[in-house]
């Protein structure tokens, strides 16, 4: 059918006679306005065309449209309730360089779509990609009633006053509903978007929509949103409503009904103009503005499957072996206290008496040379002698005799009446403590000898301090991390949060609670180590009151501060993990690693102050210390990457730090850094090498602090060759390679001092040591990465390998919870065999 209407005018004096009483200049103004009216209108209207055509669905229809036309393509077709059909528009230009582009409007019964061929989509800085070629899925609105027949038209229109080719092919979408746990095949472009509905079957409230790839690029958007029109399905909108996460080759996203009301939802599949939010290249820019891009070829091969997810009986499943794991260690435990207590009965039915101490037999204690150690040099000219031991040579040195009277009176004083400055303020003790520390041959008497309630009370300081600074760093971070989710769960932006998307199970709010789930073992195996070390307090502090010897002068002396401290940095180790996990990125990778930089810097601290009691450092100088580290790892996130004047400050920084705390480690803290230095230096160096070779008077300590220099000279130099963009773990890998090597030192020092290791510290060494070896092995797999985009952090997810619930992240908090307890462990019972040693036969190194 064809209508014709127009518009003619003949602006004539007769046409439109104006009345006499109007005055001359308001009717011209009158005249003049209603002349442009009536033939602007017939200009518009005197050449357009609207044809209207019947058309039908999987025919194609080549024709041609310009500005003095207009057509109209008129389909129907039968939509059921139960069964819903996608209906699929496809449209072609044929000539290559158009004066206008064609506009095609589609208007259905409760929905209006519109686009422009070519179609101009925009990449970043504005680049401007065109596309000749377009599809577009139509969104079908719900029926009431059981079957209905609807209409929908299709305008086609230009403004180029040439004529213009075109091709329009209407057909209807196979498998546009989805089927569950069966894959679909398709393929999208730019300009061919696609979506699929998916219908939630009886039984399933979770389901999880799963999209793949062979290939990486083009990069593509995956996106659930509900069932309303219109559906956002190109690049510039696809963001609107839903949830949606950038991918390669995988996407993954969890979908729970509670979530939409219709009890299904579309899955929408868009191809990006641009490759650089998946991480690729960044196209080059356009000489001109408005100069357009050709895009190539951006077709992508995908398919899709929705499979149900986990139902509550898995939850439930996954919670109690969670707490059965570590609730057994409790168990565990509970049976090592008992038959330890009936061995203390036994013990004080039939009290061991000490080693015989060498005063009472006269005899020297024995060198460490007697167990294998390195031969002596001889060589009386040392470094030391330019320590501040010189000014004290002439002081006379002697033990410092107690009696067991007076050792028990001193402890019924109160802890507020002393303080450390007390003793090192009395003079015989301030002359005398150079010689003491300077010795060739040290024992753990000569580093023992301040009081142990002043001891007691400044590592007691470590805990308290801890826990302040827990506290206060917890409660931001909580907070931080539900504004996290709660933006997550209000934009549907899932590339915010680096999950495993594979396998993350939501609970309420929490998008993967099985990575939160499974920090609870460092909470409960923390707290599980405060009551062992507890139990040890009371019963030490039992020993004291009765006066007991080996309490009183035998064996390591306990302090357990450092120790409460660890157990509290385990826990908060769990907690903040645990707030890293609800929503994993670069921004708060610190909290998960913050604890473990304290965790690390409390062993070796505890590793020294077992022989070294009295000059260990304070818990506000190791706190400081610590807080530089992390000061240095958020630098290190934020400017690091790539950065080569920061890694040069941080290398100068760290082989600085390291060469002061060698010095300070062999001097026994008996050096000053002062003026002087340099020229002491140089004395040391003239008298030491030039003036006679002598080597150094601590070969032990020389060859730990040698071998240590080497390991933190090389990590400097590979941070500052190889950059690592996970400064984080760079760091914290610094941490654990100084404990492991101060560790394995201690060991072999231990053995070859004479020493023995009990039969609880050997087991719990080799149980340890497996543990972390299967911990670091899932630790490797790397289930996502936050140095990478997220749509490539989610190449490397993977499926839950335990109960369908926990994934191989999950598995290595499980382990490292358990070989960090293991760890504690040890350095909590190793040096038990010298509890009936005198403290004046049991070596320091």
């Amino acid at each position: 059918m064809v209508l014709r209407s127009y518009w003619k005018c003949r602006l004539k004096s007769s046409c439109f006679p104006a009345p006499r009483w109007i005055r001359p200049g308001l009717a011209a103004l009158f005249w003049f306005c209603v002349t442009q009216l009536v033939c602007g209108a017939g200009a518009l209207g005197e050449a357009k065309f609207v044809i209207q055509k019947d058309a039908e669905f999987d025919v194609t229809y080549n024709d041609t449209v310009k500005s003095d036309n207009q057509t109209i393509y008129a389909f129907n077709h039968t939509i059921s309730r139960n069964k819903t059909e996608g209906v699929r528009v496809t449209v072609d230009v044929m000539q290559q360089h158009l004066e206008s582009p064609i506009l095609f409007v589609i208007r259905q019964k409760q929905a209006v779509m519109s686009f422009q061929v070519p179609l101009i989509l925009r990449g970043l800085y504005q680049r401007k990609y065109p596309y000749k070629h377009v599809g577009r899925t139509l969104c079908q609105p719900p029926t009431r009633a059981a079957s209905e027949t609807q209409y929908f038209f299709v305008d086609v229109s230009t403004l180029s006053s040439q004529e213009t080719n075109f091709q329009l092919r209407v057909s209807r979408v196979e498998s546009f509903t989805l089927q569950t746990d069966k894959k679909f095949s398709f393929t999208a472009s730019p300009s061919q978007p696609q979506f699929f509905k998916y219908v939630f079957p009886d039984g399933v409230d979770t389901v999880i929509v799963k999209v793949n790839s062979d290939v990486n690029f083009p990069c593509s958007v995956m996106s659930v949103q509900d069932i309303q029109c219109p559906v956002y399905d190109l690049d510039n909108n696809v963001a609107f409503i839903g949830m949606y996460q950038t991918m390669t080759k995988k996407g993954a996203i969890t979908v729970q009904r509670k979530d939409f009301p219709s009890n299904s939802f579309y899955v929408v599949v868009v191809v990006k103009t641009e490759d650089e939010a998946c991480g690729g290249p960044l196209r080059f820019y356009p000489l001109q503005p408005d100069e357009l891009i050709d895009a190539g070829n951006r077709t992508k091969d995908l398919d899709v499957v929705v499979s149900p997810a986990i139902n509550s009986e898995k939850y439930v499943i996954g919670m109690l072996f969670c707490l059965g794991i570590f609730l057994s260690f409790y168990v565990l435990t509970l049976l090592v206290a008992c038959v330890e207590n009936k061995r203390m009965k036994r013990r004080e039915m039939f009290p061991i008496p000490p080693d015989t101490s060498p005063a009472e037999t006269g005899k020297t204690p024995a060198s460490p040379y007697e167990y294998g150690s390195f031969a002596d040099n001889g060589s009386t000219l040392s470094s030391e002698a330019i320590t501040d031991s010189a000014t004290s040579t002439d002081n006379n040195y002697g033990y410092l005799e107690r009696s067991l009277d007076s050792v028990a009176r001193s402890r019924q004083e109160s802890l507020s009446s002393v303080e450390e400055d007390d003793y090192d303020t009395l003079e015989d003790i301030d002359s005398d403590k150079n010689i003491v520390r300077t010795k060739k041959y040290l024992c753990v008497s000569d580093l023992a000898r301040k009081d142990k309630r002043i001891l007691s009370k400044k590592y007691q300081i470590y805990f308290w301090n801890i826990a302040t600074i827990a506290v206060f760093y917890a409660l931001p971070v909580i907070q931080l991390v539900i504004t996290y989710q709660t933006v997550v769960n209000v934009t549907g932006n899932q590339d915010i949060c680096y999950y495993n998307f594979l396998c993350a199970h939501p609970l309420g709010a929490l998008s993967a609670f099985n990575n939160i789930l499974s920090n609870l073992g460092y909470v409960m195996l923390g707290l599980l180590f405060l009551l062992i070390v507890l139990k040890r307090d009371v019963t030490h502090n039992r020993a004291l009151l009765r006066n007991d010897l080996n309490a009183l002068e035998c064996g390591i002396p306990k302090h357990f501060g450092v120790y409460y401290a660890m157990g509290t940095a385990l826990m908060m180790e769990g907690l903040l993990s645990a707030c890293y996990h609800v929503c994993p990125n670069y921004t708060n990778f610190q909290f998960d690693t913050s604890f473990m930089y304290m965790i690390a810097g409390l062993c070796m601290l505890k590793l020294y102050q077992k022989r070294h009691p009295d000059i260990n450092a304070s818990a506000y100088t190791a706190y400081a210390c610590l807080a530089a580290v992390i000061f240095f790892s958020v630098l290190g996130v934020v400017f690091g990457r790539g950065n080569m004047v920061f890694w040069i400050v941080f290398s100068v920084i760290h082989i600085l730090a390291t060469l002061l705390l060698s010095t300070q480690l062999y001097y026994m803290g008996r050096w000053r850094l002062d003026a002087g230095i340099m020229r002491r230096i140089v004395y040391v160096i003239y008298t030491d090498c030039i003036r006679q070779c002598s080597g150094p008077m601590y070969i032990d300590r020389m060859v730990l602090l040698v071998m240590g220099n080497i390991v933190n000279w090389s990590l400097a130099a590979y941070g500052l060759i190889e950059r690592p963009n996970d400064f984080a773990s760079y760091l914290l890998a610094i941490a654990i390679c100084n404990l492991l090597l101060y560790f394995a030192f201690y060991i072999i020092m231990k053995l070859r001092s004479g020493e023995r290791i009990k039969c609880l510290p050997v087991v719990c060494i080799l149980f340890t040591a497996v543990v972390w070896g299967f911990a670091l092995y899932f630790f490797f797999q790397g289930l996502s990465t936050w140095q990478k985009t997220p749509a490539e952090s989610r190449e490397h997810n993977r499926d839950c390998i335990l109960l369908s619930f926990f994934d191989d992240h999950d598995i290595w908090h499980f382990l490292s919870s358990i070989a960090m307890f293991g760890s504690f462990l040890v350095l909590l019972t190793m040096d038990d065999d010298l509890d009936t040693v005198q403290r004046d036969k049991i070596y320091v190194f």
